[in-house]
């Protein structure tokens, strides 16, 4: 009985896998040719855009399990019957009830695993990916945090404490970083309004910092009103 089981096991497991890495190399072919217009703009190469790709397979293999999971058992006992194995398998003594819990405790091991790609590995895959094709094509790029969310724009970081409605913004932080990597500006505000090209900020605070000197120069100017132009779009935003 144990040998049929693992017999059993091993068919459908064996189906299941071509059927995932069939989904998988149709979802990145087709991925890839949606990437050939990004592909020569700034650092963004083919390698980049592979790499992109194959980043994106874990959260893929994750978001598609169930279909994969189902046609790969189907095709597997199909190929049991259309072989006269699963005649056989009857015929020994093996009941539909048997069959049907071993075709269930198989399916839960594919489960068990494509919950731990999705849960642990995918998260970073996924981040990963969307951080090397940021940078490859110069983007802005934002994160999420306890603290609102964080976006890079251009050498620049910017802090959002609250997003309120897309536009309006409450407890914005600028960090400006000079070309040695060191900071040279910090604006603080306690609203601002983004326009689409620039963030209005409300009682802004400018902290410019002097790092010529061994021990840097800090000063203050406030500001009823401040405008900083920005490079990110609407779309960042609302993502």
């Amino acid at each position: 009985m144990k040998i049929r089981e693992h017999y059993i096991r091993k068919t459908l497991l064996s189906f299941t896998l071509v059927v995932l890495v069939i989904w998988l190399g149709v979802y990145s072919f087709f991925n890839f040719l949606s990437e050939m217009s990004s592909i020569g703009q700034f650092n963004y190469t083919t390698f980049e855009a592979f790499r992109y790709i194959a980043l994106l397979i874990p959260e893929v293999a994750y978001k598609h399990a169930s279909p994969v999971i189902l046609l790969g058992c189907v095709l597997g006992m199909g190929h049991l019957a259309t072989t006269n194995q699963l005649l056989v398998l009857r015929v020994s003594g093996m009941s539909i009830i048997r069959l049907t819990i071993l075709t269930i405790k198989t399916a839960l091991i594919f489960v068990i695993a494509v919950i731990a790609i999705g849960e642990i590995f995918a998260p970073i895959a996924s981040d990963e990916a969307e951080r090397g094709r940021s940078k490859a094509l110069d983007l802005s790029i934002a994160s999420q945090s306890q603290e609102g969310f964080w976006i890079r724009d251009g050498e620049n970081f910017i802090n959002v404490q609250k997003n309120i409605d897309g536009k309006l913004f409450s407890g914005l932080t600028i960090i400006e970083v000079n070309s040695s990597n060191k900071i040279s500006t910090v604006l603080t505000s306690e609203n601002a309004i983004f326009d689409g090209k620039s963030l209005k900020m409300n009682n802004a605070e400018i902290f410019s910092i002097d790092g010529i000197k061994e021990i840097d120069d800090i000063s203050l100017k406030e500001r009823n009103s401040y405008n900083k132009t920005v490079s990110f779009d609407q779309d960042l935003i609302d993502s």
